[in-house]
């Protein structure tokens, strides 16, 4: 057993042997502070505890310097006189409450009486225990080692909390640098005389799965493309960029890219789920031929994309541009039919996630899907987004709650 007083050096020498060293707190060894200005209480009390090798023995006869050496100390428990000069045991128990460092020790506190109005003010100030001394040698260490392991497995749990936040905080840089890296995937808004693109991406509060592009195949046909990939997190996230960097780069084997059709059954076939960790996901894959002004398009369990045809301010038409296929990676060889159609002058393709049209109202019903068809196609004044009208749209639908998946649509206008 250790002995020592930083406080009283000079009275602790003849209890304490030169070599004591005191124990760190990282040894998970009980440190008893005996805080008593009485010599013949410290004897004692060292003297009960000196045949327990675990446990290291310090006291200090100054109450003035025993928060300061409670706090270099760092014990396991301390043991407070009452009646001591100068400063009273419960004004110190108030010291050593109101200081970060000293807060959570278990303190016993010391007293030559048994009252019971002392008692409830000390254990209404924070003492975890009330012994009248001198106590006996059994009962006193049985209640140092009960609270001194209460304490250490509260340093080893908060220990374990700040390790979980540490290794939290990091996490979360990290998913925050692949959600930078994804949203800097995405295309940059072109104006051509043939098409005008627009979108708005708002990512979930977790890192979803959702991307979309559009590229120019040759000189005369824009592909253009949405998915979605099962769950949220990283792993979805880099299966999504997966496949948007197969389709940029167009380097699916055998595959004509101007054919929707072939798109989607290569991108199945390349995407196998039994290959991916179970994942899979929905797509709309649509290619526009500026020279005819027709669209061809294909759709794995992808929402329909909607071709809205008429002038901004006086819409004529709404046509729901369904998908065609299941989704994409589930079974292998599976077939996706494309459909062309003609597009008129000035129509506008609106490609979409569920995040923007599978949304829950406050009272947790679903909102209707002609009601988003209908926000969709309304009229629009002069001047005004679609994008920002249907994000207002789909915040006033859930009262204002953030949005639970990726906000993403993607708006072209065939001019």
């Amino acid at each position: 057993m250790t002995e020592s007083s930083p406080a009283d050096r000079a009275t602790a020498s003849e209890y304490a042997p030169s070599s004591a060293t005191p124990a760190k707190r990282d040894d998970r060894r009980i440190k008893v502070l005996l805080v008593d200005d009485q010599q013949i209480v410290c004897e004692a009390i060292r003297r009960m505890l000196g045949t327990e090798t675990d446990i290291d023995f310090h006291y200090c006869s100054d109450p003035s310097q025993a928060l300061g050496l409670a706090k270099d100390l760092s014990p396991t428990i301390i043991l407070q006189d009452l009646v001591m000069p100068d400063i009273d045991g419960l004004l110190l128990l108030k010291f050593y409450r109101a200081n970060p460092l000293t807060r959570d020790i278990p303190v016993i506190v010391l007293s030559s009486q048994e009252e019971a109005v002392t008692k409830a003010k000390a254990f209404e100030l924070g003492a975890s225990d009330y012994l009248v001394k001198l106590p006996n040698r059994v009962e006193l260490v049985a209640r140092v080692r009960h609270h001194s392991r209460g304490y250490i497995h509260l340093l080893e749990r908060n220990e374990a909390f700040q390790a979980l936040r540490v290794s939290q905080q990091a996490l979360a840089e990290d998913v925050a640098e692949a959600e930078r890296y994804v949203t800097s995937l995405l295309p940059e808004k072109i104006s051509t005389p043939s098409v005008v693109t627009d979108w708005k991406f708002i990512p979930s509060a977790k890192l979803g799965g959702d991307s979309f592009g559009y590229h120019w195949i040759d000189d005369t046909h824009l592909a253009c493309y949405l998915l979605d990939v099962c769950g949220h997190g990283v792993k979805s996230a880099l299966m999504s960029v997966s496949a948007m960097n197969v389709l940029r780069a167009q380097s699916l084997p055998k595959c004509d890219f101007r054919d929707a059709s072939q798109v989607l059954s290569a991108l199945n076939n390349a995407f196998l789920m039994d290959n991916h960790n179970q994942m899979y996901f929905t797509i709309w894959y649509g290619v526009y031929d500026s020279e005819k002004r027709e669209l061809n398009y294909s759709g794995a369990g992808h929402p329909p994309a909607l071709l809205i045809s008429g002038t901004r301010e006086a819409p004529t038409t709404c046509s729901q541009l369904e998908s065609q296929g299941p989704m994409n990676g589930v079974v292998e060889d599976l077939p996706y039919d494309g459909i062309t159609i003609p597009v008129e002058p000035g129509s506008r393709l609106y490609i979409y996630s569920d995040g923007i049209c599978e949304l829950h109202k406050i009272d947790g019903s679903m909102w209707p899907f002609p009601e988003f068809i209908e926000a969709m196609s309304a009229p629009l004044a002069i001047g005004e987004s679609a994008l920002e009208r249907i994000q207002s749209v789909g915040r006033r639908v859930q009262s204002g709650n953030p949005f639970l998946d990726d906000f993403s649509i993607l708006e072209l206008t065939l001019s």
